[in-house]
């Protein structure tokens, strides 16, 4: 069962770590190329689907990572499990108290100020996520020596 809910967090991060950076290297910096007559409606829609290709992965990488926490898969160290954590609270707080925010402002329509700000702090969740891939290969070697 532990070795299942391992696989579902390095699912759910690796999925993560492609699309964060995906995110931040092509879909945000497009923003200002919309229009700012269409982009509240673009906005909306973006949010509205977005939420659906993120909560998921991201539910289930924050439940998994409480799991293993709990129970650790054979080989994988404590400091290991509980960085992990650290590493999805952070994202989840920067997600919710940070790019949220910027996304409800540019819901009003295109902010150039806001969508900086989108952009720039959206760093913290890439390397954060990016952290969490490096840190899952170093779990999947310690699964794998122990084996």
């Amino acid at each position: 069962m532990i070795r299942t809910v391992f696989l579902i967090q390095v699912a759910a991060t690796f999925y993560m770590v492609g699309l964060i950076w995906f995110v931040q290297i092509v879909h945000y910096p497009l923003f200002r190329s919309v229009g700012a007559g269409s982009f509240a409606g673009y906005e909306a829609g973006h949010t509205r689907r977005t939420t659906w290709a993120v909560l998921p992965p991201m539910a289930a990488e924050l439940i998994t990572a409480m799991i293993l926490v709990w129970r650790r898969p054979p080989g994988v160290e404590a400091w290991m499990v509980w960085t992990g954590l650290a590493l999805v609270v952070l994202i989840w707080l920067s997600t919710f108290l940070i790019q949220v925010p910027q996304h409800n402002a540019l819901g009003r329509g295109f902010d150039a100020a806001a969508h900086r700000r989108l952009v720039a702090t959206n760093w913290l969740r890439t390397a954060a996520w990016s952290l969490r891939g490096v840190l899952m290969l170093v779990m999947i070697n310690a699964v794998m020596r122990s084996s």
